[in-house]
C-alpha cells in the first residue's frame, strides 16, 4: 500500500494550480497588449485575447476583473518612474519627450482626444490618464499657492498632449522635426503658469496737469 494520501498530495497540486493560473494570466496581459495595440481598445474583444491566449475569455474577469482592468493592466506591465510625470518638471519632461518621439505616445493618452466607446474602458483609462499626468501637476500647483489648480492642471495636460498627439500627426511641417531639448523650453515657457498682470486701476492715473495746453496744435 502506497504511503501517500491525499493530504500529501494537495501542497503540490495547490503550486501546480498556482504556477497554472500565473502562466494563463501572463498569456492573457501579453496576447491583450498585441491585440489593443494592433487594433485599439474598443475593437479588441475577450474573445480574441483569450484565443490568441490560448486560455478561456472568462479567466479576463477572473484575473483582471474585465476588459478595462486588463487594458490598464497591460499599460503598467512596463511602468516605471518615469510614468508618473510631472510635465513642470524639467528632467521628467525631457525624459517623457524622448520616449514619445522613439516609442510613439503612450496610449493613455489618446483618451484625452478620442473617447473609448466602451464606459468601463473610458473611466478606467481616464483614472489612469490622471493619476499619471493630471494629478501630479495638481500636486505641484496646489503646493505652490497657485489659483484654481485643479482646472490649471488639466489645461496643462490638455496642452502637452495635443502638442504630443500632434508631433506624431503628420499634420504640422517644423513640430515634427523640432530638437527635444528646444522644445522642452518651448514647453515650459508655454505650460508654466504665469501670475496675470493687475488690470490698471483708472483711480491710479496721475492727474492732469492744470497748466498744460489741452490742445497741442493750438499753439501753431
Amino acid at each position: 500500500m502506497s504511503g501517500t494520501t491525499p493530504a500529501d498530495e494537495r501542497p503540490a497540486g495547490a503550486a501546480q494550480h498556482r504556477r497554472d493560473a500565473a502562466g494563463s494570466r501572463e498569456r492573457l496581459l501579453k496576447a491583450a497588449g498585441e491585440l489593443f495595440a494592433e487594433h485599439g481598445y474598443d475593437r479588441t474583444t475577450a474573445r480574441a485575447i483569450g484565443s490568441r491566449a490560448g486560455v478561456d475569455p472568462a479567466m479576463i474577469a477572473r484575473y483582471f476583473g474585465g476588459k478595462a482592468q486588463l487594458y490598464i493592466a497591460t499599460l503598467r506591465t512596463n511602468d516605471g518612474p518615469d510614468d508618473i510625470v510631472d510635465l513642470l518638471d524639467p528632467d521628467r519632461l525631457a525624459t517623457i519627450l524622448d520616449r514619445t518621439r522613439r516609442h510613439g505616445p503612450n496610449p493613455v493618452y489618446q483618451v484625452a482626444v478620442r473617447p473609448h466607446e466602451d464606459p468601463a474602458g473610458q473611466q478606467a483609462t481616464r483614472a489612469e490618464l490622471h493619476r499619471r499626468v493630471v494629478d501630479p501637476l495638481h500636486r505641484r500647483l496646489l503646493a505652490e499657492g497657485t489659483p484654481d489648480p485643479a482646472l490649471r492642471a488639466e489645461l496643462i495636460a490638455a496642452a502637452f498632449i495635443g502638442v504630443v498627439l500632434a508631433r506624431g500627426s503628420g499634420a504640422f511641417t517644423r513640430l515634427p522635426a523640432l530638437p527635444d531639448a528646444e522644445l522642452r523650453t518651448l514647453l515650459l515657457q508655454m505650460l508654466t503658469p504665469q501670475d496675470p498682470s493687475p488690470d490698471p486701476d483708472p483711480d491710479s492715473a496721475p492727474d492732469p496737469d492744470p497748466n498744460a495746453d489741452p490742445d497741442p496744435d493750438s499753439a501753431r
